[in-house]
């Protein structure tokens, strides 16, 4: 096959041998820019996917670490005080001491409660509150006031089953 090739080479005049030399030359050079630019390009989107696989093994890590020192954290208690007296608190905290009219204790497992005139936002804040101290809100009747904003509450609160 060499030798075919040799003897058809020979057999072209040296100006044709000229041109087909550059010919070849010039398709070998379209082909290697084609492939460098082809490789750049792969190169770019790699690069991008390394940094985006880079961003969420980060957060993966962060994440286990996070998950590693929640299952060593110790699980969270119902609070051991007298509800009442735990509901109470809170209402204080929740500056509705003046508002509250009645707190009554059925079992040592619910409360209920009797606000006054009290800004909606304020319960709310005292019943955000209790829920933190595993206490839940079971029922629970708002009526609105003529003020903007604030209501009168009847509310039943209970300890969250462990």
């Amino acid at each position: 096959m060499m030798e075919r090739v040799r003897t058809l080479w020979k057999s072209r005049a040296p100006r044709e041998r000229m041109i087909v030399a550059v010919l070849v030359a010039a398709l070998v050079t379209l082909l290697y820019l084609w492939l460098v630019q082809t490789a750049d390009r792969a190169r770019g989107q790699l690069m991008a996917t390394v940094t985006t696989l880079r961003a969420q093994a980060y957060r993966l890590e962060e994440q286990a670490a996070e998950y590693e020192r929640l299952r060593t954290t110790p699980a969270a208690t119902a609070s051991v005080t007298d509800l009442r007296a735990l509901v109470q608190s809170q209402a204080g905290a929740a500056g509705l001491s003046r508002a509250l009219q009645r707190i009554d204790a059925p079992d040592a497992n619910q409360v209920q409660v009797v606000l006054g005139a009290v800004a909606f936002a304020d319960w709310l804040k005292m019943t955000t509150g209790l829920r933190s101290q595993q206490v839940r809100l079971d029922t629970c009747r708002i009526e609105a006031l003529s003020t903007a904003g604030m209501v009168s509450v009847t509310a039943t609160y209970v300890r969250t089953k462990q």
